[in-house]
């Protein structure tokens, strides 16, 4: 969990003495700031501050027009809120088959592809991104919008790109348990204009959309509030400037594990980007063994992570919404529910994976002690 410090209780309370919280009206503009601060930190043209990773998917999927009667497909493994934003828009989600670096399959992707599919959201879990050039592919070959769910990839890197930046429009999370936090928050990221302006008005309910855009090209529309405050800004400005350095402690234990592990010649799951992905999992040829190993300090089998699991997701299971009325599933027309044997590949593999954690905020020979009970008993 990342904490706080003084950087950031002395830039709130600068926000606190100028007296005006409010991002629309303060002349402090420090979510402004930090939206540029961001942009250029993942190398997008635009980016939008809004209230959670939730919120940034469905401003996401406004944006590209997502809507009843459409289908949006999603990674099977991931928050429920990847699902649940694509229900809340009014569309059906359809999830995707994880493969063995326990992101979406590409294939699987193509072959769930029907007429009424509109877009993806390819999910970076754990800090281990997707195979995005495969999934670009397929998207392009079906004219589906991209939109990245880097919720848990605040930072992340494939192939030297930022993890969020490499579709149509992304999504990041900054709540607790994320690389960089404010308690809860989030943040869209897109290099389409007409996209950032649609986002903009699912976030602030149209209102003020064209003073802060003044080269506007699409009509507003009544959205939602999403806003963050300027204390959330002020907080998020400062733990921008602290990621890069909290990031290379990330690289550099999750190096030394992995190599560990792989030389006692325990299974490492394989990634996609060697160089960007920076989360550690660990895959064994039986469930028995997972169980067994998440027994080990730092460890934490992935299929007892609750609402990460479809299977946990009850309300999408049981096709219920707020009111009988607002349905998506009878607005699609056709059967395309998720139920249990949905994905039962990705299941498999979440009860014989595991999360190895990098002991980010411990000093090194705290991860190298930690490191002889990963490998205790193997070669």
């Amino acid at each position: 969990m990342v904490k706080l410090g003084m950087r950031e209780f002395l830039a709130v309370g600068r926000v606190i003495a100028h007296g005006d919280l409010l991002r629309t009206t303060s002349n402090l503009h420090v979510c402004q700031r930090f939206e540029a601060d961001l942009a250029g930190f993942s190398g997008v043209k635009r980016s939008l501050a809004v209230n959670s990773g939730t919120s940034a998917l469905i401003c996401a999927l406004q944006a590209c027009g997502i809507g009843p009667g459409d289908e949006v497909l999603v990674s099977a493994y991931t928050w429920m809120a990847s699902a649940a934003a694509v229900l809340q828009v009014g569309a059906v989600p359809v999830l995707v088959e994880v493969d063995a670096t326990l992101t979406m399959d590409p294939d699987d992707l193509a072959a769930r592809i029907t007429p009424r599919s509109r877009a993806v959201i390819p999910v970076h879990m754990l800090n281990r991104p997707c195979d995005m050039d495969r999934i670009r592919l397929v998207a392009r070959q079906n004219d589906l919008r991209v939109i990245e769910d880097a919720c848990q990839a605040v930072g992340i890197r494939y192939k030297g790109q930022a993890c969020g930046s490499l579709g149509d429009i992304g999504a990041f999370s900054f709540n607790q348990a994320k690389n960089m936090t404010c308690g809860e928050g989030g943040a869209v990221l897109t290099n389409a204009d007409d996209l950032y302006q649609r986002a903009y008005c699912a976030h602030d309910m149209g209102v003020d959309f064209r003073a802060l855009t003044p080269a506007a090209q699409v009509p507003a529309f009544v959205g939602a509030n999403y806003r963050i405050s300027e204390i959330e800004g002020a907080i998020l400005r400062v733990q921008l400037a602290k990621l890069p350095r909290r990031l290379a402690r990330l690289r550099r234990r999750v190096r030394y594990l992995r190599e560990r592990l792989e030389r006692a010649g325990v299974p490492v799951a394989p990634d996609n980007d060697a160089e960007g992905t920076l989360g550690l999992v660990v895959t064994f040829e039986t469930e028995a063994e997972a169980v067994a190993y998440a027994k080990r300090r730092g460890v934490h089998r992935l299929f007892d992570n609750s609402k990460h699991v479809y299977t946990e997701w009850t309300a999408i299971l049981d096709r219920r919404m707020a009111h009988p009325q607002f349905d998506p599933w009878a607005w699609n027309g056709r059967n395309s529910r998720i139920t249990p044997e949905s994905c039962p590949r990705t299941l498999d593999l979440l009860r014989r994976s595991c999360l190895v954690s990098p002991l980010v905020d411990w000093p090194m020979p705290v991860v190298r002690l930690a490191a002889r009970g990963l490998t205790e008993g193997y070669a």
